[in-house]
C-alpha cells in the first residue's frame, strides 16, 4: 500500500504541488501517493485528526491555514514558530510537527541565482504578510545584516522588523518612499500579491529610479514575468521569479517526508509543463 501525503488549502483545486510530487515519487522508487484535500477553516481541527487517523504521513499547508495550524500540532520547529505559520507537517513519533520551508526554499533559490554572498548586501523587502515574515526571519537567520522593509502601511512593516528574533539592522518606510530610494540597493524581493491574476498589469513600486545590476526577486511564479520585473529588466535589472522559491520549498517537504532529495532541475520543468503559460488564478 502507497503512503500517502498530501497539501490542505482553501482553495486547493489549483496547486501544482500534486504532480511535482507524485512525479518525485516515481522517479524515485518510492510507494507514495500525495493528494490535494479541500479544507475550509472550519473543518481544520477535524481534518488534522482525520490525516492522523487515515495514516497520512506528510502534508503541505496553504492559505489560510499556515498560522491556524499551529495550536493543532504536536511539536513546532522553533524557525517555524518564530514566524508564525508551517507549511509543511510531518508524522515524527506518532505525532505532527510543524515546520516552514518557505523561507529556507527562498533563500536557497536565491543565493543560487545571485552567485555571490548576501550578507553585506543591502536588501530591500517589500510587503510584511506572512511570506514577507518568512523570507525576513530566515535570511536574518542567517546573517543577512542589512533589510529594509517598504509597505503601503508603514506600521505592519514596523511590527514585522520589531517582532524578528534575529539581529538584523534596517529601516521600515513606505513603497512612495522606498522608490524614491531604490538605487541604494543591491537585492530587492516582492513578496506581495501585487502582480498575479486580476492583478497582473500592476506593480508594487515604481523603479524608475533602480539601478542597472540590482537583483530583482518577486516570490510570484504564476504569471513567469510579473509587471514589475518586465519594468526592472528594461532598466538594466537582474530578474528572478517565484518558481524556484515554489520547487526548494516542495523539495525540502519531500526531504523531511522521505529522507531522499528529488531530481529539482525535473521539479521545475513539471510546475512550468502544469503551468501552461496559463494563469492559475484566472
Amino acid at each position: 500500500m502507497k503512503k500517502l501525503f498530501g497539501v490542505i488549502g482553501d482553495p486547493i483545486a489549483h496547486s501544482m504541488s500534486p504532480a511535482m510530487h507524485n512525479d518525485a515519487f516515481v522517479q524515485l522508487g518510492i510507494e507514495g501517493y500525495y493528494h490535494p484535500f479541500h479544507v475550509k477553516p472550519e473543518d481544520l481541527p477535524a481534518a488534522v485528526q482525520g490525516m492522523k487517523a487515515i495514516g497520512v504521513q506528510g502534508f503541505n499547508v496553504t492559505i489560510p491555514h499556515k498560522s491556524a495550524i499551529i495550536p493543532l500540532l504536536d511539536q513546532v520547529d522553533p524557525l517555524a514558530k518564530a514566524i508564525g505559520a508551517v507549511n509543511t507537517v510531518v508524522r515524527e513519533n506518532g505525532g505532527w510537527t510543524g515546520y516552514n520551508t518557505d523561507g529556507v526554499g527562498f533563500v536557497r533559490g536565491l543565493r543560487e541565482a545571485y552567485g555571490e554572498p548576501l550578507t553585506e548586501k543591502r536588501v530591500l523587502l517589500i510587503g510584511a504578510g506572512g511570506a514577507a515574515r518568512a523570507i525576513y526571519y530566515t535570511l536574518a537567520s542567517e546573517g543577512v545584516s542589512r533589510i529594509d522593509i517598504a509597505n503601503r502601511t508603514a506600521e505592519k512593516a514596523a511590527n514585522l522588523a520589531e517582532s524578528c528574533p534575529y539581529p538584523v539592522v534596517g529601516s521600515v518606510k513606505t513603497t512612495t518612499k522606498a522608490a524614491e530610494q531604490l538605487e541604494e540597493y543591491d537585492v530587492i524581493i516582492q513578496t506581495t500579491s501585487i502582480g498575479m491574476s486580476p492583478l497582473i498589469e500592476a506593480s508594487p513600486i515604481s523603479v524608475e529610479k533602480i539601478k542597472a545590476g540590482t537583483f530583482v526577486s518577486d516570490i510570484i511564479y504564476n504569471p513567469l514575468e510579473t509587471q514589475l520585473l518586465q519594468e526592472a529588466k528594461k532598466r538594466g535589472a537582474r530578474t528572478q521569479n517565484g518558481l524556484k522559491m515554489f520547487v526548494y520549498q516542495g523539495a525540502l517537504a519531500f526531504e523531511k517526508w522521505t529522507s531522499q532529495t528529488p531530481d529539482i532541475e525535473r521539479m521545475e520543468e513539471m510546475v512550468r509543463h502544469q503551468l501552461g503559460g496559463n494563469y492559475v488564478n484566472n
